[in-house]
């Protein structure tokens, strides 16, 4: 009981809010799958829609994350059927330039995996990381992040090791084009939000967004990368890590403390969940 309830808190340290400045690296990370990418560019679910509904779609994305890491499996069921509501709509027409359906267990593993690179990158960057055990407990938990959706258990690999070896297949099938990139750019310039917010927060989003991505997934976006930008990011990470050291255990994990919240004060009183 005892070693479970430390696995809990140690899953639980690793969701850091900060998470949320590699946001746009890690949807970029996920539409570099074509099935993904033209998935969400070609969406009709206009609520779910960045573009037309900001908040409400970055609100169930970061719900997404809390109930997949923080939540218990009844909370999971109940945003699994609302998803899935959404999901239900995104499939592929006969103009689409690739098949997909957003109901497929492999698109969505490849969705999981990058959120769990996520996890770990940010884990790593800004976590009390002593242990490497601490990242197998971390790694494990994340299945969640697919079998809160259709992902069965058994594909999710089952240790780290064969979790880098599925990564590594699977960054052969990256490949971004020109439709899915104007758009991704769009996303990293904060284009959904207004047009003063976006020109203020844009370019260091941009910057942002570029340092965390991994260089396989730059090159794809076509966005250059110095050896001075990796020096200013890493100066840029390191304050921000020091920084958090002295951040109450709670405002560590907000926003996403806060969707959970969300998410059950809307199963008690019977409100939409996505």
């Amino acid at each position: 009981m005892q070693g479970r309830a430390a696995e809990r808190t140690q899953v639980d340290d690793s969701v850091l809010g900060v998470g949320v400045l590699a946001g746009a690296a890690n949807v970029i990370m996920q539409l570099s799958h074509p099935g993904v990418g033209y998935g969400v560019v070609e969406s009709r679910v206009d609520s779910g829609n960045l573009f037309k509904r900001p908040v409400k779609r970055t609100r169930t994305t970061i719900t997404y994350l809390a109930v997949a890491m923080l939540g218990n499996d009844e909370e999971r069921k109940a945003f699994r059927r609302a998803v899935n509501k959404q999901h239900a709509q995104v499939r592929s027409t006969e103009q689409s330039p690739v098949r997909y359906n957003a109901f497929d267990p492999e698109l969505q593993l490849w969705v999981a995996a990058c959120l769990y690179k996520g996890v770990e990158d940010i884990y790593r960057l800004f976590g009390d990381l002593a242990d490497p055990d601490e990242l197998d407990e971390v790694y494990r938990s994340s299945a969640a992040l697919g079998t809160t959706l259709q992902v069965r258990e058994d594909m999710w690999p089952p240790t780290r090791a064969e979790f880098d070896r599925y990564w590594d297949e699977q960054l052969e099938k990256v490949r971004v084009d020109d439709t899915v990139r104007d758009f991704l750019h769009d996303v990293a310039a904060l284009k959904f939000l207004p047009a003063p917010l976006s020109t203020a927060f844009g370019p260091l989003n941009v910057f942002m967004t570029t340092g965390f991505l991994p260089p396989e997934f730059r090159d794809q976006m076509r966005l250059p990368w110095t050896e001075a930008d990796q020096a200013r990011f890493d100066r840029i990470i390191a304050t921000i890590a020091g920084a958090l050291k002295y951040v109450p255990r709670p405002l560590r994990r907000f926003p996403y403390n806060l969707a959970l919240w969300d998410l059950r004060a809307r199963l008690r009183f019977g409100l939409p969940l996505a």
